[in-house]
């Protein structure tokens, strides 16, 4: 599967945000970033002096936070939020991937 642009990446990951009802905001700051509620506006910050790469990985963390399972993103975008979460973010495992995420009610 073709990786895409840093630029064209962070330009999907901004639309998806979009689509989510999410505002993304750039900001200088001693900040990591990522997903949050201000005054009931649900906003992704992401620090202005971050590079690119950094960016992109704010916006896919946050994405997969918020969950994109019901949103139609190109593959290359779906492969780099679960490579930023190490998680599917269709919300399915295959038979070989173990997360170690499951529980046992008692």
């Amino acid at each position: 599967m073709p990786k895409l642009k840093t630029e064209a990446l962070i330009a999907e990951l901004e639309e998806a945000a979009s689509q989510l009802g999410l505002k993304v905001i750039y900001e200088k700051g001693d900040f990591g970033g990522g997903y949050c509620i201000l005054k009931e506006e649900k906003l992704i910050v992401v620090n202005k002096r971050f590079d690119q790469k950094h960016r992109a990985s704010t916006l896919a963390r946050s994405l997969s936070e918020v969950g994109v399972e019901n949103l139609f993103l190109k593959p290359a975008v779906r492969s780099f939020i679960e490579e930023q979460t190490n998680e599917p973010v269709n919300g399915t495992e295959t038979d070989n991937e173990n997360t170690g995420s499951e529980r046992s009610e008692s």
